[in-house]
């Protein structure tokens, strides 16, 4: 009796047991399905958001791949224009004066304002004297060697303007020169010397003619400071007018021909 009163109570213990067991095994199936209930949305709602995210990433690095090619090819085409000069490389720069091109050596300009392509009213070039070389580089002279003597003048200056339908250097040369100088001298060395009178708009000048090559010269002449010439020369719109020093005519020949040369190197030849 006292044995099967016993087995009773283990029995009711055992289903008490069994019926906790069930109770919490019913509450953690019932939590699981509420999150997987509450997160599948959710998860649902991001993987949405990626794929519409991927979708407009697809033409914006579409268009970039596009806008790169295009950059990159613009660039191949221009690159030649985009190249600096290297030193010694030529470098000369096309101007425009008075209608009429012109290629000018870029350190042959002598006022950096002027130094760029284009049409312009006029431009101040200078070349050193005999080799025609352009530099941009002024010559330096100690105060103490400026002080002692005269310092010699080493280049051939420049100047090309717009004439604006001006009188001509030939017609100056035939209709005004004979009005204010006296007779002609003596040639010497092949040049001839035209002096022009005084109390005129040429005096203290002299005028100088050769042949081969062609020179016309109106030079000042030597007193406080060295006497300079000037010898003009029409190209279609523009003039060119040459100054050197006046004891450079002792080798005028070489001189005509320098400013020849420099003529053709500028403008080229021309019917």
């Amino acid at each position: 009796m006292a044995q099967s009163l016993r087995w009773s109570k283990n029995r009711r213990g055992v289903n008490r047991a069994l019926g906790v067991l069930r109770l919490i095994g019913g509450t953690t199936y019932l939590s699981i399905c509420v999150c997987m209930t509450l997160t599948y949305p959710a998860q649902n709602t991001l993987r949405r958001r990626r794929r519409k995210t991927r979708s407009h990433l697809v033409p914006i690095v579409v268009g970039a791949v596009l806008a790169f090619g295009a950059i990159a090819m613009i660039g191949y085409l221009l690159w030649p224009t985009w190249q600096s000069a290297r030193a010694g490389d030529p470098d000369r720069i096309p101007v425009s004066v008075g209608g009429t091109l012109f290629n000018v050596d870029s350190h042959a300009f002598r006022r950096k304002v002027q130094k760029h392509s284009g049409p312009q009213e006029r431009v101040d070039l200078s070349y050193l004297y005999p080799s025609l070389e352009a530099t941009d580089v002024p010559r330096h002279v100690s105060v103490e060697a400026f002080d002692e003597a005269p310092q010699p003048i080493d280049r051939i200056f420049l100047s090309i303007s717009a004439h604006h339908d001006a009188m001509s250097p030939e017609t100056r040369l035939r209709t005004i020169y004979p009005r204010y100088s006296d007779q002609l001298m003596a040639p010497q060395d092949g040049l001839t010397t035209r002096p022009f009178r005084d109390a005129t708009p040429y005096s203290n000048e002299d005028l100088f003619l050769g042949d081969e090559p062609v020179l016309v010269a109106r030079c000042s002449r030597d007193g406080a400071t060295p006497g300079m010439c000037l010898s003009e020369r029409r190209i279609q719109g523009a003039d060119l007018s040459f100054r050197f020093p006046r004891s450079w005519l002792a080798q005028w020949r070489e001189v005509g021909e320098a400013m020849d040369t420099l003529t053709k190197q500028l403008a080229g030849r021309r019917g």
